[in-house]
């Protein structure tokens, strides 16, 4: 059972360290700050176990937060198609562990550069710095997903843990954003939404859309 996620590891090293150095030199009010801050990023890297919902043909939220956007655009850098757009904020309150939205094949991943602007405005999904996944469902569809990981003002660092030729469960842990930002994920356009502007989701148990039968 994972309790935290391996991102956070140095920081636990970083502020236990300088917690402890604080100590030495007489502690107070000097250690205070540093032993706050290492709560926080116990309670940050939190990587608790999620319960995926088994019903056929639905898309999971890759990730925890709030639903801020749901439009159908045209995605024209890797699918080359219309995708339903569903973009999810996190806060630092929010798990930040990513999850796979269905049984996937990973097809590519690409980090690129950009601004930090604040991860719910309308120009952060292109501008800011984000690493987007292309994703191919394993079965008999074979439909094309998009995930982007998007680094808002605080987070400064988007992790993807997996590589083309990869392959990932529904809810399987792919990567982790450090600190307040957001995902943008692009499904095929024939599903029925589940989820609304202001719906709160979480990541691997959270149906976003259904699969018209």
């Amino acid at each position: 059972m994972r309790f935290f996620a391996p991102e956070g590891y140095p920081y636990f090293a970083l502020f236990a360290g300088i917690s402890g150095l604080t100590l030495l030199l007489g502690g107070g009010i000097l250690t205070v700050l540093p032993v706050l801050l290492l709560g926080f990023m116990f309670y940050f890297f939190r990587d608790p176990e999620r319960t995926v919902p088994q019903e056929e043909g639905i898309y999971v939220s890759p990730a925890d937060g709030r639903i801020i956007v749901t439009e159908e655009i045209y995605e024209g850098e890797y699918l080359e198609s219309r995708a339903l757009l569903v973009s999810i904020f996190m806060s630092p309150l929010n798990v930040h562990v990513n999850r796979a939205p269905c049984d996937v094949e990973v097809k590519q991943v690409k980090y690129k550069k950009g601004s930090f602007k604040k991860a719910f405005s309308a120009e952060a999904f292109h501008k800011n710095e984000h690493i987007s996944t292309v994703m191919e469902e394993t079965g008999p569809d074979r439909k094309k997903l998009l995930v982007r990981q998007v680094a808002g003002s605080i987070a400064q660092k988007a992790v993807c843990r997996k590589k083309p030729g990869d392959t990932l469960s529904r809810g399987e842990r792919f990567g982790i954003i450090k600190f307040s930002s957001r995902v943008d994920v692009y499904l095929p356009t024939d599903v029925e939404l589940a989820v609304e502007i202001g719906t709160v989701v979480r990541a691997g148990e959270t149906v976003l859309a259904r699969k018209r039968r």
